[in-house]
């Protein structure tokens, strides 16, 4: 009678006590081996970006033109973040300017001409201060 063949046509009799042909690692190195890769990747797992800071400049960043409601979205919550500032007002002005809302558009340019006038004169921007009047002279036109 012929000796009996391991599944890969090895003799067990002739392996060493300890090794098999399928599984040369015993099941706990073999988890081990399955594993630590795993462990690695989920340290890596990359952590979201934090968030930058509003600033009263972000209203006009990166703005798309075929993306207006978006930039005016986030435009909307710069003027909520800085209810005070007439800068976010003025350029909300011209994202609903290129959006073809003068109702708004001026809304926003009235509004800011308001908060420009309760600050001192060496408080506002002149370029901010003439581009406020140029705004309100065209919505009155």
């Amino acid at each position: 009678m012929a000796e009996p063949r391991h599944r890969l046509g090895q003799n067990p009799a002739l392996l060493p006590p300890n090794a098999t042909a399928l599984h040369p690692l015993p099941a706990r190195s073999r988890l081990v081996t399955l594993l630590v890769p795993l462990l690695f990747l989920a340290a890596c797992a990359e952590e979201p970006l934090p968030r930058r800071e509003l600033t009263v400049s972000d209203c006009l960043l990166e703005v798309d033109l075929d993306r207006l409601p978006k930039a005016i979205k986030r435009c909307d919550r710069v003027v909520a973040a800085f209810p005070d500032d007439p800068g976010p007002l003025n350029d909300r002005y011209v994202l609903h300017s290129l959006a073809g809302d003068d109702a708004a558009a001026c809304r926003d340019i009235a509004r800011a001409a308001a908060l420009a006038r309760q600050r001192p004169a060496d408080r506002l921007d002149p370029l901010l201060r003439r581009d406020l009047e140029l705004r309100q002279a065209a919505c009155r036109d």
